[in-house]
């Protein structure tokens, strides 16, 4: 039987590496259409979790986890000798920024050379990670060229991004369209059959990998742009004194030519932060600078640095610096409802304030325990006498399950970075482009 007929027949064997945020709900969806999918996975904590039915995402239910692993669907590994009884092969694995944030390709690579003595002709390869335009053609085809294999003839290759986010409960990996960049017309093919198995939304074939690779940027960099322009615009409404949440409330009536975005104490989570930089590396390469990218990005920075001194303002303004005062952090994931905390602004924000002197403290209903500037904190409970026990509290994070009303009643002063507290009239709440 030929590869499009396994395919279509949902026969073929299928591996993800890399169970992160993004390979475990992709695993998931795949074994749920009917395939056997081994997920391979470095850190052997997860392997154990997946095959004892237990899910380390939030995104994925532990129920529909535990059915699929004990119909034997879906198992978890660190070996890659497995690939030798493997079909199709989604590569799910991180691509961080290096020195001069430049992207760091190594994840990719160590997952192509530790795959790369089992390929065999008949198989199918996709690329999920985010990269810079030509990772595909310049990283791996040439690897599977080395072993003999034809790219379009006995082996395909594509590149199809993941366009993952965290905590949505609307749109997960069955249900959002799927942009499909074949290295040849046959690879596409492949790709495009494949995810018709079990994404049921709609599939878009481009050209070309670099196509794709440079749409998902696109995204990202879209998001950075217009968030970077309105904290912008935050920023100059304070020296106004005008309410920049009243403006963009205001834009949104009108029913076309706008789209709102939302100031806040900076950039956090695996892409938004370090996506844009991958297109302004690779634009350098073409002699070309990406001036209005890297704007957005500096500004994007600075907020956490603006919130600060904010902070400061408002203390100064009790007779007290921010030295010695007691802050508590509402929120320290990097957005609404997830346990996710990379990149987050509100641990840029904790180093700061203790590089300032500050006395700090958290709540965080999904995240225990993080490490910040070297030391282990743990989230606190969120009462009125730990609200009334610190001099201002900080919502870095709108989580929707906190008590807001229980802030703005104890608080001798709150700093809103998200207009969480957006209802309660009070002299002693102040807001990022609040107008105060």
């Amino acid at each position: 039987m030929d590869l499009l007929e396994k395919i279509k027949t949902r026969r073929a064997h299928v591996a993800v590496i890399g169970l992160g945020y993004v390979g475990l709900p992709l695993a998931v969806e795949i074994a749920k259409a009917g395939f056997h999918v081994v997920g391979i996975e470095q850190r052997s904590e997860r392997v154990r979790a997946v095959n004892e039915e237990r899910s380390y995402i939030a995104d994925v239910d532990a129920v529909a986890l535990g059915d699929i692993v004990r119909a034997g669907r879906l198992e978890a590994t660190t070996a890659y000798e497995v690939l030798g009884e493997i079909d199709v092969l989604s590569i799910c694995v991180p691509t961080p920024l290096g020195k001069g944030r430049a992207p760091d390709t190594s994840f990719i690579e160590n997952a192509l050379d530790g795959s790369l003595r089992f390929l065999k002709p008949n198989q199918l390869l996709i690329l999920e990670s985010t990269t810079y335009p030509g990772t595909t053609e310049e990283i791996i085809v040439p690897r599977i060229k080395e072993k003999g294999l034809v790219v379009g003839e006995d082996f395909f290759v594509v590149y199809s991004p993941e366009r993952v986010d965290p905590g949505n409960k609307l749109f997960g990996p069955a249900n959002t369209p799927k942009i499909i960049g074949g290295v040849t017309t046959r690879c596409a093919v492949m790709g495009e059959a494949f995810y018709r198995q079990f994404v049921t939304s709609e599939l878009y074939v481009v050209s070309s990998p670099k196509v794709a690779e440079t749409e998902k940027l696109f995204e990202n960099v879209f998001r950075v742009v217009n968030i970077s322009l309105v904290n912008e615009l935050a920023m100059l409404c304070e020296r106004m004194g005008i309410d920049v949440w009243e403006v963009i409330g205001a834009a949104s009536t009108k029913p076309f030519g706008f789209m709102p975005f939302y100031p806040g104490p900076g950039l956090g989570g695996h892409c938004i932060p370090l996506d844009p930089y991958y297109l302004s590396w690779k634009a350098r390469q073409h002699g070309f600078t990406t001036q209005f990218i890297e704007l957005a990005g500096e500004i994007a920075e600075r907020m956490p640095r603006h919130v600060v001194s904010n902070l400061g303002d408002i203390l100064n303004r009790e007779r007290k610096a921010l030295n010695g005062s007691r802050i508590l952090i509402v929120g320290i994931a990097y957005k609404r409802d997830v346990d996710d905390v990379r990149e987050s602004p509100a641990i840029t924000l904790a180093e700061l304030l203790l590089a300032k002197g500050a006395i700090l403290s958290y709540h965080d209903p999904f995240v225990s325990r993080v490490r910040i500037g070297g030391e282990d904190y743990h989230s606190g409970p969120l009462t009125a006498e730990t609200i009334k026990a610190v001099d201002l509290v900080l919502v870095v994070t709108d989580h929707t399950c906190i008590d807001y009303e229980l802030i703005s009643q104890n608080a001798h002063l709150v700093y809103d970075s998200r207009n969480a507290l957006s209802s309660f009239e009070s002299d002693k709440i102040f807001k990022l482009g609040g107008g105060k």
